[in-house]
């Protein structure tokens, strides 16, 4: 289980960062979210989503980080990555900008939990 959520953890970092920059060069070439990018994203929610879940499991098996941020850093993620569909406006172009936002600030934090965990 310790080998999945490391695996998995990488596959945040990198879905993360390219969900970001491209649904960022979307945005700023003033294109219509839809197909990969919209998919990236959903991907990378996902994955956050998982990468808690799979956490959650290895804390009910006693296995514990080192450092106690590592559980702050990743539940900001999850956070980070959720807000947007709480509070991003209505209109299509502004709430690409939102979600590109979040998830970059998710893979940011994404990077903190991987350097504090085990």
């Amino acid at each position: 289980m310790l080998t999945t959520h490391h695996t998995v953890a990488f596959l945040v970092l990198g879905v993360t960062w390219a969900a970001a920059v491209l649904a960022g060069v979307a945005y700023y070439r003033r294109r219509e979210p839809r197909g990969f990018v919209t998919h990236l994203l959903a991907l990378a929610q996902t994955l956050i989503v998982a990468q808690v879940g799979l956490g959650l499991l290895l804390l009910s098996e006693h296995h514990r980080s080192p450092h106690r941020l590592h559980y702050l850093y990743g539940s900001l993620s999850l956070a980070a990555v959720l807000a947007p569909w709480l509070y991003a406006p209505a209109d299509r172009r502004t709430r690409l900008a939102w979600f590109a936002g979040a998830t970059l600030v998710a893979g940011a934090l994404a990077v903190r939990a991987y350097m504090t965990g085990a």
